[in-house]
């Protein structure tokens, strides 16, 4: 029987001991039963997934994870979600991503306005496109907060900070510094003015909800391509998640992006959506790659109790799933794993190894009592492509 494989993603689980949990991380104190059954059956470990001198993104983290060594392709984050948007880039061109933001007397209030729905975000990039002078640039609506603007023959030599690696600091020292800074500049005056006299913003105002203030650009780059996973291990696939810059890599991989509704990013997104279109796909193709981004995203917002319940979410409606599946079909590895940390303290993400534990047919068992960042200290530090090979290989 032809072995099945299922990576499954918690980003940004990982983290370091919380004085409130009796010094334990979140993963260790959370309730993850079947997380510690993968533990218990198969092999755990610790990965780098953050090559030396690249910045500890989920973009450089889920390449890694993904097989492909970072150091060697990345140019940035906005041409992987380029790719999920079907947004062609040209040679010449370098494409950012564009938060929808709230600042407030100059704070960095909230890097998602609020996790805006998609809808409400669509209409103010419309509005945006409508509104803006004319120019080189060319404007593209994503998922929630989460947009795209391209601009062709900008000049190399840019420095931009991401807007949740500030959250509640002031903005003025992280903006956009170098060559060609003046023009993004300019383009976040103009779009501040557009949305301070937005009715889209009155309306969310008088609704009680956060307002966008402002366009955020950061995660530059030029176009990639990267050689597919069938090219390199003949396997087909599909990419699962709700946000743009992963589907991206499941394109730029040759991979099928099986869209979920209800798939939001965030708590309570719709699991079963998405262990359904896993098992669906697993019954024609060889690989799936699960991405669940709400532990993340709690961990910006530096709300404890709230990325406890993400991982909690996660282990139940995921990997609990997912090992069902695997006990009715026989054929299956699981590989559970963080993209990279992200520490409650410190509300963005960094170097640090993660935690992975896997198992299924002819995985070599190597058992621990449960699955977190300490249950592996003492075990070998591996790369995430050298992880991936071994998951795939064995």
């Amino acid at each position: 029987m032809k072995l099945k494989y299922a990576l499954l993603v918690g980003d940004g689980m990982a983290d370091n001991p919380i004085a409130e949990l009796d010094k334990k991380t979140p993963l260790q104190y959370a309730h993850t039963p079947n997380m510690d059954r993968v533990a218990q059956c198969g092999r755990s470990g610790k990965v780098a997934t953050i090559p030396d001198g690249l910045p500890p993104g989920s973009d450089v983290a889920n390449l890694s994870l993904m097989g492909y060594e970072a150091d060697k392709y990345y140019t940035g984050r906005a041409p992987l979600e380029a790719a999920s948007m079907g947004i062609r880039l040209a040679a010449n061109d370098t494409a950012f991503r564009c938060n929808l933001v709230t600042i407030d007397n100059g704070i960095m209030a909230d890097y998602s306005a609020g996790h805006i729905d998609t809808d409400t975000a669509r209409a103010i990039i419309e509005e945006l496109c409508r509104k803006l002078p004319a120019g080189t640039f060319r404007l593209y609506p994503g998922i929630s907060y989460r947009h795209l603007l391209v601009i062709p023959d900008f000049p190399d030599g840019l420095d931009c900070t991401p807007p949740h690696d500030i959250s509640g600091q002031k903005i003025l020292s992280y903006l956009p510094k170098g060559d060609g800074c003046e023009m993004l500049l300019e383009l976040q005056k103009q779009a501040r003015t557009i949305l301070a006299q937005s009715e889209i913003n009155k309306n969310r105002i008088a609704d009680g909800k956060v307002p966008v203030t402002d366009i955020w650009l950061w995660g530059h780059g030029k176009s990639i391509v990267l050689p597919t996973l069938d090219q390199r291990f003949g396997l087909s696939g599909s990419v699962i998640s709700a946000v743009d810059l992963i589907r991206g890599i499941g394109v730029l991989a040759g991979l099928n992006n099986r869209i979920v509704q209800g798939a939001t990013g965030y708590l309570g997104t719709n699991y079963k959506g998405k262990t359904d279109a896993a098992q669906s796909a697993l019954s024609t193709e060889d690989f799936v790659f699960i991405h669940v981004e709400a532990p993340d995203e709690t961990s910006h917002e530096g709300s404890l109790q709230k990325k406890i319940q993400a991982i909690e979410e996660f282990d139940r409606e995921i990997v609990g799933e997912m090992l069902r599946f695997q006990d009715d079909t026989g054929n299956l590895r699981v590989l559970v794993t963080p993209d990279h940390a992200t520490p409650l303290s410190l509300r963005t993400h960094t170097c640090q190894p993660v935690p992975y534990t896997m198992c299924g047919p002819e995985i070599e068992k190597a058992p621990v009592q449960s699955y977190n960042e300490y249950a592996v200290t003492q075990t070998p530090l591996i790369t995430g492509p050298r992880l991936f090979e071994l998951f795939i290989k064995g």
